[in-house]
């Protein structure tokens, strides 16, 4: 194929916008499936009337970790290559593999904007260890605290998940009810200006949640202007419906996991909507641009996917994966069964993205 047959054949593809009425439909479905599964793990996180055993958040956060990277793999860098790919986009651009170019250099933006804000909360650390001599709570009353892990483990609770994995729960990181993120117990919660085991801060924690839904959301808006223009539209919409809804529940499941300060309780919602209206808003635009030349249509979709494969890539694997097995002291000391439970968990989240990436 010669170069310059390219421009001929590029000029005037346009998008597919029959079946509106199911792409309509589709905006719909979508929203319904995403809010499901963003929002059941921050709802079932915060209920009081059912107790929900940390063995189900302990699952849902490690297979969502596995959703996670497998997206940033499988649903955004291969369709970011292949874009750049098409032969159309290539006569436009100069020779060079950018999707991966440019998702590297997002990771590096990534732990750059991670090194900043370590930096700042180092600040902040060594200003509150310095105010608190007078104000905040003794050592010794830290410590007698601490010993109360034990103390909850009367607490009625489910056991049947636990006794079908054969896991005790006692030996999941953590006191009975935690839900907090990473799996530390009551210290991160009620002591967590004052004294951290972890090497995370909780602006460090939030930052990742912020910036792992951003990543998201990227993703879902150019999975819906896809969705909004593709001829294979019932295919695409039965995959995206759980795509969406396994997506939402990986992101979900770190939101409601994470240490949120009580004047920031109705965040997660706000972030769980978010999520939910981003395919939609891109199926919408989708139908709406009716782009008339599909060249375009790709090389946007590349660039974006490749930023947000970099974006997910850096969160799942540095923010989730490395900071909850290697940096997170509960995990380290836990049994080697609850450590390969929990890579378990990933693996299997991981196997359910790539083999839906056969698909969409």
């Amino acid at each position: 194929m010669a170069d310059s047959d390219a421009p001929l054949n590029c000029t005037g593809e346009a998008a597919d916008d029959t079946r509106r009425g199911l792409r309509i439909g589709a905006i719909f479905i979508i929203m319904f499936a995403s809010l499901l599964g963003a929002l059941a793990p921050v709802l079932l996180a915060r209920q009081t009337r059912m107790h929900v055993p940390k063995f189900t958040f302990f699952v849902c956060k490690y297979v969502g970790t596995g959703v996670i990277i497998a997206t940033a793999w499988m649903h955004l860098l291969d369709p970011a290559i292949d874009n750049f790919s098409d032969p159309c986009v290539a006569a436009r651009v100069p020779d060079y593999p950018w999707a991966l170019a440019i998702g590297l250099m997002t990771v590096m933006t990534m732990f750059l904007v991670e090194l900043v804000v370590t930096s700042f909360q180092k600040d902040d650390d060594h200003a509150a260890a310095h105010g608190s001599d007078s104000e905040g709570p003794s050592m010794d009353y830290i410590a007698k605290k601490r010993p109360g892990v034990t103390e909850s483990t009367d607490c009625p609770h489910a056991p049947d998940l636990e006794q079908a994995a054969g896991i005790n729960p006692k030996s999941i990181p953590g006191r009975p009810d935690d839900v907090s993120y990473p799996p530390g117990g009551e210290d991160h919660l009620a002591h967590a200006q004052s004294h951290k085991e972890d090497e995370t801060g909780l602006a460090g924690q939030l930052t990742a949640i912020f910036v792992l839904e951003f990543g998201v959301i990227f993703h879902s808006i150019f999975v819906g202007l896809t969705l909004g223009t593709t001829e294979e539209l019932v295919v695409l919409l039965i995959v995206l419906v759980f795509h969406q809804m396994f997506e939402g529940l990986g992101l979900g499941s770190r939101i409601a996991t994470a240490p949120w300060p009580k004047d920031k309780k109705w965040l997660p919602y706000l972030l769980c909507v978010g999520f939910a209206i981003s395919t939609p808003v891109g199926i919408a635009a989708g139908m709406g641009a009716k782009p008339a030349n599909a060249t375009d249509q790709k090389l946007t979709n590349g660039i974006f996917d490749s930023i947000s494969a970099g974006i997910l890539m850096y969160t799942g694997l540095v923010e989730l994966l490395a900071h909850e097995f290697m940096f997170n002291p509960h995990m380290r000391r836990s049994p080697l069964k609850i450590q390969l439970f929990g890579f378990g968990c990933i693996a299997f989240g991981a196997f359910i993205m790539a083999l839906l990436a056969n698909w969409a």
